[in-house]
């Protein structure tokens, strides 16, 4: 066991190795729902982050000189741009990726963590950042699930339309706090869109308010955001 906490090939192979199935765990999670980044992409950077830090490592005891946590700090700040890649905003200002961003700077930290040769700790946290991705979705969704605003992306017949509708939020109890009109871009299109933010008394559930709203006379469509 020694000799994996020292700097030679056999620790090298078994931190690169342990790198790459910590790697491989996570991303199996993202790969299964086809996130932008997935199982390979989670592993590369785990792996990678790994040699850093064993680079970092051997530049230090090699040549007797540097900081050993220098580089490592580097892939910190750098994987910024890579979790940015996966953050995607539409166009009706919805935002998906936040977790695959999140995954991927996680995954560099555990490479960091087997790099320098503390296991337990990346094993733990490689097990517990697993548990948050891939068995505490249904609680996410559950937390979320109920609120008391919510932002939606309706499209109207026409303009005259969106009068009756503030109308009805107003008569149901609700109260639009934020309102983004768009316009089709369409000349011969008389479809309008709004995204509204509104504010409910007390918890719904999203699918009730999603069902009430799509009541309203004129509406088309209706998004959650």
């Amino acid at each position: 066991m020694e000799k994996l906490y020292e700097l030679n090939m056999i620790s090298t192979f078994f931190r690169l190795l342990l790198a790459l199935i910590c790697g491989g765990i996570l991303g199996v999670e993202r790969g299964k729902k086809n996130r932008p980044a997935g199982f390979r992409t989670y592993m590369l950077v785990c792996v990678a982050s790994a040699m850093v830090m064993i680079t970092n490592q051997y530049i230090s005891e090699m040549y007797s000189t540097g900081d050993p946590s220098r580089m490592g700090a580097q892939v910190i700040s750098g994987i910024g741009f890579l979790g940015a890649g996966t953050i995607i905003v539409t166009g009706r200002n919805r935002v998906t990726g936040l977790t695959t961003a999140a995954g991927l700077w996680a995954s560099a930290c555990i490479g960091l963590t087997i790099g320098v040769g503390f296991y337990s700790g990346a094993i733990i946290g490689c097990i517990m950042i697993f548990v948050a991705m891939a068995l505490l979705h249904g609680v996410d969704d559950r937390i979320t699930s109920l609120a008391k605003e919510v932002i939606v992306y309706i499209e109207f017949a026409s303009i005259s339309n969106l009068s009756v509708f503030l109308e009805y939020v107003k008569y149901h109890n609700m109260k639009v706090i934020d309102l983004e009109l768009i316009k089709s871009n369409e000349l011969n299109e008389p479809i309008v869109g709004g995204i509204f933010t509104l504010k409910l008394l007390e918890k719904t559930e999203y699918i009730d308010i999603i069902e009430l709203l799509g009541k309203s006379e004129g509406v088309c469509s209706i998004e959650e955001i």
